[in-house]
């Protein structure tokens, strides 16, 4: 019994420490979030910016020309986890990609753990970027995944690339679920409706840049935002997941610990019980043992008291 309980002590104190560990993962979720959010809400007021100028450039030069060409390059970007605990979040982002791949597409990941998922669905990776440490890091990663698009362009063709983004976004009800954006060629929604937007302020807009080094400065500051924006989701929605994983582990480890609390107090109460039996079993052999002995006490005294002579 003393084995049993000593076990059962154990197994109690080693869930609560890992319940400590959980806790404490579940918290640096939450906290490591807000950043990454912040930083989204912050690039899409920047992208709003770009917007403008687009509008802008589209008042002064025209709409738009369509770039779908068939035969444009294609490219994916998959942005993943890289620091676990956080369920199959990487394998249904690498589901969704693989509905995307194709023999001649070249596939960007980010994160490590990653592109052992793409591996899962037969999709080689041309090259893994480790994802931001911080939210400081995502104009890093952004600007990197700008340059790489750049090397990556076929020679002699300026704009024959159509590139896909891939990652994890928010739902409702605190749900997640991938999501596929097309990043180039700019969505032909977006450039109509620029186009057919009024515009309203009282002042022309002017340039003094050449207008294709304005537009080129225009898409570039627009894939930097959008590449930015989809960095900081995926990076919310990672911390997200995790905090959900770390939520179920906890009251996993609670509903654990409440069953070992309860066997713990029957196992005491149980070994509480036997030690108070031993004690009256043995107070009562005790009290036998001096009855005994007070029999044949006053017995031996009845043998050695001699009787007394009736000499009447």
């Amino acid at each position: 019994m003393a084995q049993t309980l000593e076990r059962l002590t154990h197994r109690t104190q080693t869930m609560t420490s890992i319940r400590g560990i959980v806790r404490t993962m579940k918290t640096m979720s939450a906290i490591n979030a807000l950043p990454y959010e912040q930083a989204a809400q912050a690039i899409e007021a920047y992208q709003d910016t770009v917007l403008k100028g687009f509008h802008a450039f589209v008042r002064c030069h025209g709409p738009l020309l369509d770039d779908d060409a068939p035969d444009a390059a294609r490219i994916i970007i998959v942005f993943g986890s890289d620091h676990g605990l956080c369920g199959n979040y990487n394998e249904i982002i690498a589901a969704e990609a693989q509905g995307l791949s194709c023999p001649d597409a070249q596939v960007i990941c980010i994160g490590a753990q990653m592109e052992d998922a793409l591996f899962g669905q037969d999709i080689r990776p041309v090259t893994t970027l480790l994802p931001p440490a911080t939210a400081d890091g995502l104009a890093r990663l952004a600007g990197r995944l700008i340059t790489l698009l750049d090397q990556m362009r076929p020679s002699g063709r300026s704009t024959a690339i159509k590139v896909s983004l891939v990652h994890m976004e928010r739902a409702a009800h605190g749900l997640q679920s991938p999501v596929t954006q097309q990043l180039l060629p700019l969505e032909r929604n977006m450039t109509e409706g620029l186009a057919r937007q009024p515009w309203t302020s009282r002042s022309l807009p002017q340039f003094r840049m050449p207008p294709d080094h304005l537009l080129a400065s225009l898409i570039r500051s627009y894939l930097f935002a959008r590449l930015y924006r989809s960095a900081a989701e995926a990076m919310v929605t990672e911390n997200a997941a995790r905090l959900a994983r770390m939520q179920q582990a906890e009251q996993s480890i609670d509903d654990q610990l409440e069953v070992l609390n309860a066997e713990l107090r029957t196992v005491r109460q149980s070994e509480i019980t036997t030690e108070l039996l031993d004690v009256i079993i043995g107070f009562e052999a005790l009290k036998k043992r001096d009855k005994r002995n007070s029999g044949r006490n006053e017995e031996e005294e009845c043998e050695h008291t001699p009787n007394p002579i009736n000499r009447d």
